[in-house]
């Protein structure tokens, strides 16, 4: 049986949106449906049967930010664009790469954009010999994005002028109270790569994936408010609450990677989760 994580992960209808252009470049994703809420602005956006590009009038980082930011700003007073963020993303197809444009963090899901994020599992491995923990995160209530499912120990979007580095510290603190020293011993796993619809957009996201060693004594305590709680789990709950689909689809696969790279589980009981360490063929074309 194909896990649900796994399955979602990868749902996404070609058919059902339009690539969005920067240029010759395919920067994003946008929803046919949401296509039209567009051509209010037939000065910035250039639309056609097959695409909508950025008009090539904005040829610069900063006039593109800005033509994106005053339509973005107009959809989320519209209520098109929802959990305003106030974090600056930018639009490139590369970690690595010179940015073509800025915008609101909220508003990557509507253009479709190529995100990248953290994940951290907190792992706690006993030296008597004691069956291996990890700590599991809730997240709260009140978060924009899957309130009150079962996530990561630490997990966060990589904002614009942050390196991966930087991000692993600053989650840290912000989500579980690890300290900078502890933080700065996380190894890395594999990099796992979502493209599916979701009903605020489309999530196109490179996920990076560290394992973080704790130490038996160390209980996490969330700082800013996004964390409901936090349990220390058992391999095999864990198992279960992925299978029960009650964590989040990133943590999830965060969660596996794990799992598999230390032989917790065996490969079997996850069909389908090695292809999600490659990139999707559809986002190829934009990564």
């Amino acid at each position: 049986m194909t896990l649900p994580c796994i399955t979602a992960a990868r749902r996404f209808d070609i058919q059902a949106h339009v690539p969005f252009h920067i240029g010759a470049e395919q920067v994003g994703w946008i929803r046919s449906s949401d296509v039209p809420l567009l051509a209010r602005w037939p000065d910035v956006f250039e639309i056609d049967a097959t695409r909508v590009t950025l008009a090539p009038a904005f040829d610069t980082v900063d006039l593109r930010s800005a033509a994106l930011g005053s339509v973005i700003g107009a959809l989320a007073a519209d209520g098109r664009i929802p959990g305003w963020r106030n974090e600056t993303y930018a639009i490139r197809n590369a970690f690595d790469a010179a940015p073509l444009a800025y915008i609101e963090r909220a508003a990557s899901r509507f253009f479709g954009t190529l995100t990248y994020a953290v994940h951290l599992n907190g792992v706690v491995e006993y030296a008597g010999g004691g069956a291996p923990q990890l700590w599991i995160a809730r997240r709260s209530d009140t978060k924009a994005t899957d309130p009150g499912m079962l996530d990561n120990v630490v997990a966060g979007g990589i904002g614009w002028g942050f390196s991966v580095a930087q991000t692993i510290v600053k989650e840290c603190w912000e989500e579980a109270g690890i300290p900078e020293d502890i933080a700065a011993r996380a190894t890395a796993g594999r990099t796992a790569h979502v493209l599916q619809s979701l009903p605020e957009g489309t999530q196109a996201e490179q996920i990076f994936i560290f394992d973080l060693a704790l130490p038996a004594d160390f209980a996490p305590r969330n700082q800013d408010g996004e964390v409901g709680e936090h349990r220390l789990a058992r391999i095999d709950e864990v198992a279960r609450w992925i299978e029960e689909d009650a964590m989040t689809v990133d943590a999830s696969l965060a969660t596996l990677d794990c799992l598999l790279r230390r032989r917790w589980i065996d490969a079997d009981a996850c069909p389908g989760i090695e292809a999600l360490f490659a990139p999707p063929v559809l986002e190829r074309t934009i990564a």
